[in-house]
């Protein structure tokens, strides 16, 4: 293991990339969603060492890139992080005063990953060993296709049918109507897992009130039910009721998670929104404790995307991995191809991400 040399620089990259959804822009942003906004973060060690993250920035890119600046790099710059979990606790006590979640913990995040992406390319191996400790298998991971909401029912019809020819197996709607979704099901076939994403539309009533055409049309599990997000109690009563429930995009860090997972069957850590990837695998520990099945949240293009998909030998064989199906105006990498519904992580060291200059260029904006 190489040494632990101290951080010189932190820079922020906020960039917006437009992307064609081949919908109405129907949904519950606060306008329009047509752009993948991130604020990347780039550190630097002494050696010349480099590690990338990804701090969640749809809808908040000048908040969230204040908030790193601001907020994180003052306990970074200048000091050699050899403990990363610890570093990202000692933050977060800093911070608590700020508010524990929310834009607090994306800018943390972003930072998180990027250190922890420094540390496995100093020790020349992949996150999952950095994180492990040890040597890991690589594997490859199930991915979904996560389509956006289109309160239509050609428009759901012809997006399944385009996922379903581009090779994935599993697909998640965005929709609310039992007839968009029971069309869904006939698109897919009864062999494709179907999931559904409500984004917090019902009451614990009405939600339970969808049970019965949900198991009609053979839902893995109904996504963020109700409101508020953090009404695990309600969580609990839905799966009582006959229907799995994930949810935990909104949720952060391991001690929120730690009282989600005891309400639901697939608890859902963001690893730009949780605390990053300290957090994370804490949220992964503790789900595997339970015997809950984890499954990511990851409509990124950027680190968040790549750092998910490296930690895959971390997570459980079930777990699937979140594919926004949209299609952008460029890449600042390329995932991996999809392969019989699987993507393979990348090899060599780090969370396996490296941005196109000239794409980090081409979609930079101010913040």
């Amino acid at each position: 293991m190489s040494h632990t040399a101290p951080i010189t620089s932190l820079e922020t990259f906020p960039v917006s990339i437009p992307f064609v959804d081949g919908g109405k822009g129907t949904g519950a942003t606060p306008s329009r969603w047509h752009t993948l906004d991130m604020v990347l973060v780039r550190l630097e060690d002494e050696d010349g060492h480099v590690g990338w993250g990804d701090s969640f920035s749809y809808f908040c890119t000048s908040a969230t890139h204040a908030a790193v600046n601001d907020m994180i790099a003052p306990s970074v710059i200048g000091r050699a992080i050899e403990d990363i979990s610890a570093w990202n606790i000692e933050v977060q006590k800093k911070l608590h005063l700020f508010g524990r979640y929310g834009i607090t913990t994306f800018a943390l995040s972003g930072v998180d990953i990027a250190l922890w992406d420094l540390q496995a390319k100093r020790n020349g191996e992949p996150l999952a060993a950095a994180v492990a400790g040890s040597m890991v298998t690589p594997r490859a991971m199930p991915a979904y296709a996560s389509l956006v909401r289109y309160g239509d029912i050609d428009l759901v019809r012809h997006h399944c049918q385009r996922a379903i020819d581009r090779g994935f197996h599993h697909i998640k709607l965005h929709e609310v109507e039992p007839q968009i979704i029971a069309a869904a099901r006939e698109v897919i076939g009864p062999d494709a897992v179907l999931m559904v994403d409500a984004n917090c539309a019902w009451t614990i009533e009405e939600a339970i009130a969808q049970v019965p055409s949900l198991k009609a049309s053979n839902v893995l599990w109904i996504e963020e039910p109700i409101f508020p997000p953090d009404d695990y109690d309600g969580h609990r009563q839905i799966e009582m009721a006959g229907m799995a429930v994930g949810a935990g995009e909104n949720a952060s860090t391991a001690f929120d998670f730690a009282r989600l997972s005891k309400s639901l069957r697939f608890p859902q850590p963001s690893v730009t929104k949780v605390g990053g990837v300290s957090e994370f695998v804490g949220v992964v520990r503790d789900a595997r404790a339970l015997g809950k099945s984890v499954m990511p949240h990851t409509p990124y293009f950027g680190p968040g995307f790549f750092a998910t998909l490296a930690m895959a030998p971390l997570l459980p064989q079930d777990s699937l991995l979140e594919y926004l199906f949209v299609d952008p105006d460029g890449w600042l990498q390329p995932p991996p191809a999809l392969v019989d519904g699987k993507m393979i992580v990348p090899e060599g060291a780090g969370i396996g991400f490296e941005p196109d200059p000239d794409m980090l260029e081409r979609f930079a904006i101010s913040a």
